[in-house]
C-alpha cells in the first residue's frame, strides 16, 4: 500500500481527500521551529500521520493534486520509467526509530512484488491482494536469505494461500510437506488444490511416502509426533507448519520431531507467535533461522528478562531482531476495508441455585485441600473448571437438566442477545470450551426458539465438520451455530455471521481473539459484534482482569493462567476463587 500524505511547511496535514482509506501510521518527518524548517537545520522525528492508503495499481495512474517530488517519482516508477526516488520517498521508521529504509531498497521490494505477482498468475487461481502478492515474495526472499520465515498475519489475512504460493513456487525444487492441526489436512487439500492445480496434496498418517517434484505431503500434529521417523529420511524442498504455536514449547514430543526434520525451507503460520511468554517466540525463530537464532540463554538475557521488567528499549531491540524473519500484519494495515469489530463485555448475574452450589463445591475443596507439589496444579484445575462449569449453569455439575431456563443468569443473558440476533436475521455464532455447555445450548436453544443449532466440536469427523461449515456458510443456513473454543478456533472462515458470544472465559485473550476473527475475516461485509459473558463475583471476573492484564502489555505479552494460581499459597487462591459478595 502507498500512504499519501500533506506537508503544510510546518507540520503535517490533512491526507488529500476522497483517495483512499483513512489511517494513522507512524512516519519520520521534519520536526523543530518554524526557523529551524526554513533553515534546514530541523531534525528527524517519529510522529502519527494521518494518511491515504492506496493499492499500487490504482496509485500509479491516481491523479494527485499538487504531488510532490516523491509522489511523481513513485508513479513513474509504477509506469516502468526508471526514475531516481528522493530520500524522503520512504518515510516508514524501523522498530526503535532510529532509521528509514532506503529508498533504493524499497524500490527493488516493489519490483520484486511485482515480478512475483506476474509468476504467480500462472501458478495460482486466485485473485491476490497486492499485500498477499509482498507476502508471497517475502517469503521468497526470506527463505533465501535465511533458510525460514515466520508469516504471522492476524487471522483472516490469508497465510494459507499466501503460503501456497511459495509452495507452488517451490514446486521444482522437491517434494513438500505441510504440517497442521489434524482438523485442517484436509481443509489444507482442498486449499491447495483449489489454488494451486499445479500441486499434487497427499495427505499422510503414516507409512509410504510419495516423494516427487509438485507432491505436498499434508500430515497432522499427532501424526508428526507418532510417526515422524518416517518423514526423517526424505529432504524436504519445502516444509510449512500451520498454526504453529503447536511447537511453541521446545521440549514436547512434537517439537523435537518437527526439529528432526530437514527442509530446504522452513516456514512457521501462526496468528500468535507469543500467548504467553517470549520463549515460544524463540522456539519458532529457532525453528526456522537456527543459524540466527540458535542461542536460548542469549535470547533470554538480551531479550526476556528486561521486556518482562519493561524495558520499551529492549522490545524494540526485539522487533528489529526478528523483522529479517517475521512478517506480522495487522487488517487495519493491509486491509482497511474490512468492517470494524466491536467488542461488549457483559457481566452475568449468579442466581440463587448458581450461588449455594459455588460456595458449597469450594467449601469441599478447601476441606479437602489442594496439595502440594506437582499434584497441586491438578486439584487447582479440577476445582477451577467446577466453577467455572456452575458460571455455565449448575446442571452441569448437579446433573439435573429437566429444566434449563431461569436457573442461570449467563444462560438467561445469552438467550435474550440471540432473540435480538434472531429477530434482526443476525446469524450468531456462540463459543464455549466444555464439551457438556455446548450440547446444553444445542437443547436449550432448540426448546426456547424451536431451532437446530449445529455443535461443532472435537469428536466429530472431518466430512461431518465440512457439513457444519458448509450448511452455516450457505444463504438459508442455520441462525446459531454453538462451537468448542479450541476445536473450531483457527482455519474457519464463518462470515456469514457478524455476531460472537463467548459463552465462557478463557485465560488468553489471544485464543479468545483467534475464534472471534472466524467472522472478522475476509468477505466480511458487517461491523463484527463480539460479546463476552462474565459471571460477576466469580473468579470468571479475576480471568477477565487477568486477559485485560495481558492485553496491556507489550506484542510480546506475558502471562500463565493455572500456573500462576498454583505458586499462590492457600489463603491468597481461595480470596481469588470465593465469591465477592460485594461486588
Amino acid at each position: 500500500m502507498f500512504a499519501l500524505w500533506t506537508w503544510t511547511g510546518r507540520d503535517t496535514g490533512q491526507p488529500p481527500p476522497g483517495l483512499g482509506d483513512s489511517a494513522m501510521l507512524p512516519l519520520i518527518v521534519p520536526g523543530g521551529t518554524t526557523a529551524q524548517l526554513r533553515a534546514g537545520s530541523a531534525h528527524l522525528q517519529v510522529v502519527p500521520v494521518h494518511c491515504a492508503l492506496v493499492e499500487p495499481e490504482r496509485f500509479a495512474a491516481l491523479p494527485v493534486d499538487r504531488p510532490g517530488n516523491s509522489t511523481r517519482a513513485w508513479q513513474s516508477n509504477l509506469a516502468g520509467i526508471a526514475t531516481r526516488l528522493p530520500v524522503a520517498a520512504h518515510a516508514v521508521p524501523n522498530a526503535q526509530g532510529t532509521a528509514i529504509v532506503d529508498a533504493e531498497h524499497t524500490l527493488s521490494v516493489l519490483r520484486d512484488t511485482a515480478e512475483t505477482a506476474d509468476r504467480m498468475r500462472a501458478g495460482l487461481k486466485a485473485d491476490l491482494r497486492p499485500y498477499q502478492v509482498r507476502g508471497i515474495a517475502w517469503l521468497r526472499d526470506t527463505v533465501a536469505r535465511h533458510g525460514g520465515a515466520v508469516l504471522a498475519d492476524e487471522m483472516g489475512l490469508g497465510k494459507t494461500l499466501q503460503t501456497i504460493g511459495l509452495l507452488a513456487d517451490r514446486a521444482e525444487q522437491g517434494t513438500q510437506l505441510v504440517v497442521c492441526p489434524t482438523s485442517l489436512v484436509g481443509n489444507w487439500v482442498h486449499e491447495i488444490n483449489r489454488f494451486a492445480p499445479g500441486l499434487r496434496p497427499v495427505p499422510w498418517r503414516g507409512g509410504q511416502l510419495e516423494t516427487a517434484p509438485g507432491t505436498v505431503v499434508v500430515t497432522g500434529y499427532p501424526v508428526l509426533r507418532r510417526h515422524g521417523s518416517g518423514l526423517t529420511g526424505t529432504e524436504w524442498a519445502t516444509i510449512a507448519y500451520d498454526e504453529a504455536q503447536a511447537l511453541k514449547n521446545p521440549r514436547t514430543q512434537v517439537a523435537k520431531a518437527a526439529r528432526a526434520l530437514s527442509a530446504g525451507a522452513v516456514v512457521a503460520l501462526t496468528g500468535t507467535p507469543v500467548e504467553n511468554h517470549l520463549d515460544e517466540l524463540w522456539a519458532l525463530l529457532h525453528l526456522v533461522a537456527p543459524g540466527i537464532f540458535g542461542h536460548r540463554t542469549q535470547f533470554r538475557r538480551r531479550f526476556v528478562k528486561p521486556i518482562e521488567q519493561g524495558s520499551s528499549d529492549a522490545a524494540a531491540r526485539l522487533r528489529d531482531a526478528v523483522e529479517p524473519v517475521l512478517l506480522s500484519r495487522r487488517k487495519d494495515q493491509v486491509a482497511a476495508s474490512l468492517p470494524a469489530k466491536i467488542h461488549s463485555d457483559l457481566l452475568c448475574d449468579l442466581t440463587p441455585e448458581q450461588e449455594r452450589l459455588y460456595d458449597s463445591l469450594l467449601d469441599r475443596a478447601v476441606d479437602e485441600g489442594f496439595g502440594t507439589g506437582a499434584g497441586r496444579q491438578t486439584r487447582i484445575l479440577a476445582a477451577l473448571t467446577a466453577l467455572k462449569q456452575v458460571c455455565n449453569h449448575p446442571g452441569l455439575i448437579s446433573g439435573e437438566t429437566t429444566e434449563l431456563a431461569g436457573r442461570s443468569g449467563k444462560l438467561d443473558l445469552c438467550t435474550d442477545i440471540v432473540a435480538n440476533n434472531l429477530d434482526n436475521a443476525a446469524p450468531t455464532l456462540i463459543f464455549t470450551q466444555y464439551r457438556g455447555t455446548g450440547e446444553l445450548l444445542v437443547r436449550h436453544l432448540h426448546e426456547h426458539f424451536a431451532i437446530t443449532a449445529p455443535f461443532f466440536h472435537g469428536g466429530l469427523s472431518q466430512t461431518e465438520r465440512a457439513t457444519i461449515v458448509d450448511e452455516f456458510q450457505s444463504p438459508e443456513g442455520p441462525p446459531v451455530l454453538v462451537l468448542s473454543l479450541r476445536a473450531a478456533g483457527t482455519g474457519l472462515t464463518l462470515t456469514r455471521a457478524a455476531d460472537v458470544i463467548h459463552f465462557d472465559r478463557w485465560w488468553n485473550p489471544a485464543v479468545e481473539s483467534q475464534a472471534s476473527d472466524r467472522v472478522h475475516r475476509i468477505g466480511q461485509t458487517r461491523t463484527v459484534t463480539v460479546t463476552t459473558l462474565t459471571s460477576s463475583t466469580t473468579v470468571e471476573e479475576h480471568i477477565a482482569d487477568m486477559q485485560r492484564r495481558k492485553s496491556a502489555l507489550t506484542d510480546f505479552g506475558a502471562g500463565t493462567g493455572i500456573a500462576e494460581l498454583a505458586r499462590l499459597d492457600d489463603d491468597r487462591l481461595v480470596e481469588i476463587l470465593r465469591r465477592k459478595r460485594g461486588n
